[in-house]
Order: structure tokens, then sequence, then C-alpha cells
């Protein structure tokens, strides 16, 4: 489902990187060993880094035959006409020929993300499929560091509490829960686990504890 590469040096992955990432190899030539090819075409989501790549723009051509509606082999990767054309864009040209979506670029690249997201920074290599099961999953990021959207678990988990900085929540379900150990704010929205619930009438109450 993901597929990260880090087109950074020996030394820099060594370091840190992103966790699960896997170091981009070279050939004694220059050029870039692509991973297993099925593998690549089993992911939904592959993202290049470097160290401080800018930005670029990802394009697909769609191929469509009859009424075969499969989304087409990612076969263009183009970059804007105000960035630089880095290790990682490179990386991901080479990519883009076995994956069956856009290979995506990680703006700003490693030096951005282990500044605003330092816990997720590891120098572990190999992965146990028993630790990939046991991952802490964070939550999705509505609004960069401000707002987040999880579930419960997450929000009682204090580590996820202090990693992202969280310091009030809103519990939208039918039981009241204290989820911070001390401080903090909360909000309970007393609404069952339904598709028939009504979230709109609370919206406003919501938006001004925000």
């Amino acid at each position: 489902f993901l597929f990260i590469s880090d087109a950074r040096t020996r030394r820099e992955y060594d370091e840190s990187h992103i966790v699960t990432a896997r170091r981009i190899v070279q050939s004694p030539t220059g050029e870039y060993l692509v991973p297993d090819s099925e593998e690549l075409r089993c992911v939904r989501y592959c993202v290049v880094y470097d160290c401080e790549t800018c930005s670029l723009d990802c394009c697909e051509e769609e191929e469509e035959k009859g009424m075969n509606k499969e989304p087409a082999l990612a076969s263009s990767f183009l970059i804007s006409l105000d960035a630089e054309e880095g290790t990682a864009a490179r990386h991901a040209s080479s990519l883009a020929q076995f994956t069956r979506w856009p290979v995506l670029i990680l703006t700003g690249g490693y030096r951005r993300f282990s500044a605003c997201y330092h816990f997720l920074r590891t120098q572990k290599i190999l992965w146990m499929p028993q630790e990939l099961d046991n991952f802490q999953l964070y939550p999705v990021e509505i609004l960069p560091a401000k707002l987040y959207m999880g579930n419960f678990k997450q929000a009682c988990n204090q580590q996820v509490q202090k990693d992202l900085k969280i310091k009030a929540q809103v519990n939208i379900s039918e039981q009241p829960v204290a989820m911070f150990a001390e401080g903090g704010k909360d909000l309970h929205i007393p609404v069952p686990d339904s598709l028939e619930a009504d979230l709109f009438s609370s919206f406003p109450a919501i938006c001004h504890f925000i």
C-alpha cells in the first residue's frame, strides 16, 4: 500500500530516515536500481524523498481500452518549471514506469519532514511483520500542526498527544471519557455511532470550541 524510498547518501540514511523507508541503491555506473517491479505495481502510494526537494508536479497518462477503467501505468513524470531536478526527481522518473499510480515526491525532502515530524525518524532498517502490525498509527492531519482526526484509541494515547502537542479534543461519542491524563480541554458531543446520526446540529458548538 505504501512504499517509501530514501534517495540520500548511505551516511545520511544511516544517521536517520523516515520509518520503514528503504534506501535507493545505485549500481557501480551510477544508475538507480529499481526494487521488485511486481511489488511496485501493487503499491498505491510510492513516495520518494531526498534531502530538500523543492517542488514538482506528477501526472499520469490514462489509457482507455473499451470499458476498462483500471488506472494506467504512470508513464510520465513532469517536474515543474521552478523545481530543481534533484536526486528524488530523477529516481522517481525511473520508478514511474513500474507503478500503476503517479510517483510522489515529498515536498521539502527529509529536512522539512523531520523538522515537523521528528517522532517519525529512526535508524532502524529491518522490520519484522509483527512490528509493522503493531506500529503506532497517528491521526489524519487536517490542518498542518493544528487539527487532526483520529479514533478513540489515538485520542487516549498519551504518546500521540505529546508528539502532536494536542491540547484540546472533541469527543464525538455517546459516552463521556476523560482522554487527557492531566490538563487539556475537551468537548463532548453525545452522538451515536450511526450513519443516521445528526452531526450538523453540533457543528456551531464544535467550530466555536476549536
